[in-house]
């Protein structure tokens, strides 16, 4: 993970200026026991399928990663200059732990792992993809997932 006092200055100077949102909702649904819940990720490292289009900068939009999907063919498009990704290209846990869900899931730490996962172009302002956030509850919720691991990268 970078530290705001490794990325050179100018880059830096830009992220400390940017506003951080505030959402003033509250969770709607009540927790339970994960050893009961569906749990999808939602990632910001730009992932999604080979084939599919590549995040452009600022990109807003979404992928849908399914959770059936080999490692091989889950492929990153970040565009970020300051983004490492040799995490990645060691070990697709790093940003999407597929692996780590899928033991909890074996070892009844969570109830399932959900049929689909979906990924942003993190660097884009926040306040641009909740329309895409909204669309993706309602997948969520068609999926009966009642549990989200935000993987931010």
């Amino acid at each position: 993970m970078a530290h705001l006092h490794d990325i050179p200055p100018r880059t830096r100077g830009s992220v400390e200026k940017l506003p951080c949102p505030v959402f003033e909702t509250t969770n709607f649904v009540a927790g339970g026991p994960l050893s009961e819940r569906r749990v999808a990720m939602i990632s910001t490292a730009g992932l999604h399928k080979r084939g599919d289009r590549l995040f452009n900068l600022g990109a807003s939009d979404f992928r849908v990663v399914p959770n059936d999907a080999p490692a091989n063919d889950i492929l990153m498009s970040h565009v970020s200059i300051n983004y490492d990704r040799t995490g990645f290209l060691q070990d697709i846990n790093m940003v999407l732990p597929l692996d780590r869900l899928a033991q909890m899931a074996d070892k009844g730490e969570i109830g399932s792992v959900a049929s689909e996962h979906y990924s942003f172009m993190g660097a884009t302002d926040p306040t641009q993809m909740q329309d895409q956030a909204a669309q993706i509850a309602g997948m969520l919720k068609a999926d009966q997932v009642d549990a989200v691991l935000l993987v931010p990268v």
